[in-house]
């Protein structure tokens, strides 16, 4: 029997699952997130153990869910000094590097901005040749600075050889060993600033990526679990280490979607809106094919805008822990929040603060703690906050359908079980069994995936070539990420002819994702 371990850590709990080969819940187990995340990680463990005979040797899969990275960017803590080099002279001399990065974050990471002759056009054609040499010097410059170099050229998504070339000499003057370097060509999609912000963040993070692999691993191995480790990344697929220590800005909103692809798996539904209720916020998603719908617009990221892929998330502030403050005869709910306090300050739990937790059990839908503590609380005055919590998910519900129609809405989280009542928008309401750990869930139960985003010049000639040629990439990207080869197929493809660019340039998307390979 082989078992598989799902761990997600959230912002105010860190859930645990245990799946067998059948993709069964064997177990699984919630704990208030610690501040250094591992001793929580290894308590998670423990009580998911706790709850099983099994062999330890039987766990060959363990997947890791975090907001590390996020958090660090957020609160510019543990971050990389980087060294920020734009090939693009002289058609990219306008805006300089880090522009639009908000100051207190540039002092936290800028090691030196540098730019220098090349790049290319949308099709692949040369602006300048590379300029070598000023490579060569910049390397100098940076040396004993940083650790960590972002690499952004000119439409390298088209053609990234002076991207690559720029690593190679950069490597023979600094060497390989401790010195990391992100490519925008990797990282990023069409637009050369919004990507070369995300290639910074990247490499801003590689030690916050260091340090949480290795926790995860530290954690496994006091547990005696010797198994093959993987990370999960915000398209709803995992990433083997080596994969999350290049490419750590990946893992970034994967919480809320392994909550969507676990709420997918529980409920067997491709196609529905998730909303997932934490102790602080109320994420919701939509399910497509099984995968979150991928975010349409560039995204702002620690006040940093980006435009790598994320997915379709909206955000309220509501959830189990959620403050309800009253003015009279008004109310407010949120967005503040208790959060994992919510034990200590709750009126139920003996604390002096109303949260939403306390109206859900004065309502008789949730049995929790001392209800005589919320006895007292005005059933015009419950039923009016409660009637409020509703609406709130309606409207975000309303907000994330793409047309009228009724659409069947899966409800998970740990909050899930506040809510009882019609959701306005919604054909049916699902509340599976184990949907408070649905974001464990989804780590566990991903594939390994690979992906491509350029842009090709495709001419009807030439286009069932390209296609395939682009296909047996994104596979290969895949199976270098860890996934099976006899068992990885495309999962989505999207080409769009760019009207406003000359020739037949078309944009295409296509990602391919597989079964996890066993070693």
């Amino acid at each position: 029997m082989q078992y598989k371990l799902g761990i997600d850590v959230g912002g105010t709990n860190t859930d645990g699952v245990l799946l067998d080969e059948n993709m069964t819940v064997i177990a699984s187990y919630k704990t208030p997130t610690t501040e250094d995340i591992q001793s929580g990680i290894e308590a998670t463990i423990a009580k998911v153990l706790e709850n099983t005979t099994i062999d330890k040797k039987d766990i060959k899969f363990a997947m890791l869910g975090t907001t590390q990275c996020t958090n660090a960017i957020v609160t510019r803590n543990g971050l990389n000094k980087v060294g920020v080099i734009r090939i693009g002279l002289p058609a990219g001399a306008a805006i300089a590097p880090m522009y639009s990065i908000p100051s207190d974050l540039t002092e936290t990471i800028n090691a030196g901005a540098y730019q220098v002759h090349g790049g290319h056009e949308f099709n692949g054609d040369l602006i300048s040749p590379l300029d070598e040499d000023r490579i060569r010097e910049i390397a100098h410059e940076l040396k004993g600075k940083t650790n960590s170099i972002a690499i952004t050229s000119i439409f390298s998504p088209v053609n990234d050889s002076q991207e690559i070339r720029a690593q190679e000499i950069l490597e023979e003057e600094l060497g390989t060993q401790g010195m990391t370097y992100s490519l925008s060509s990797s990282i990023g999609s069409i637009g050369l600033l919004e990507r070369e912000n995300t290639t910074i963040l990247n490499a801003s993070i590689i030690d916050v990526a260091k340090r949480t692999t290795e926790g995860f691993q530290n954690a496994l191995q006091s547990h005696g679990i010797d198994s093959e480790v993987y990370f999960c990344q915000n398209d709803g697929t995992l990433m083997s280490k080596e994969y999350t220590l290049k490419y750590p800005i990946l893992t970034v909103a994967c919480g809320p979607t392994n909550s969507l692809r676990g709420a997918s798996f529980l409920t067997n539904q491709s196609d529905a809106i998730i909303v997932d209720i934490g102790g602080t916020t109320t994420d919701i998603g939509v399910l497509q094919n099984g995968f979150p719908r991928e975010s349409s617009l560039s995204v702002e990221l620690g006040g940093v805008q980006t435009n790598f892929r994320m997915p379709d998330i909206y955000s309220i502030g509501l959830g189990g822990g959620t403050i309800v403050s009253v003015d009279g005869d008004h109310f407010l709910v949120g967005p503040k929040s208790v959060g994992y306090q919510l034990t200590e300050k709750a009126l139920i739990f003996g604390g002096d603060t109303l949260t939403v937790t306390d109206i859900a059990v004065a309502k008789g839908v949730l049995e929790l703690g001392d209800k005589e503590r919320v006895a007292d609380l005005d059933t015009a005055f419950v039923d009016s906050v409660y009637t409020e919590l509703l609406e709130m998910i309606s409207q975000g519900v309303e907000r994330m359908k793409t047309s009228a129609n009724d659409v069947p809405v899966i409800l998970c989280g740990g909050g899930s079980a506040l809510i009882e009542g019609d959701i306005r928008g919604a054909s049916q309401v699902d509340t599976p069994e184990s949907g408070a750990v649905a974001n464990a869930i989804g780590s566990a139960i991903s594939d390994i995936s690979g992906d491509l985003d350029r842009i090709y010049d495709i001419s009807p000639d030439n286009r069932m070539a390209m296609i395939e040629a682009i296909k047996v990439e994104a596979i290969q990207n895949a199976v270098d990420a860890g996934a099976d080869p006899d068992n990885t197929t495309i999962i989505s493809f999207e080409d769009v002819p760019l009207a406003y660019l000359p020739g037949n340039a078309t944009r295409v998307k296509v990602k391919a994702a597989g079964a996890l390979k066993a070693k």
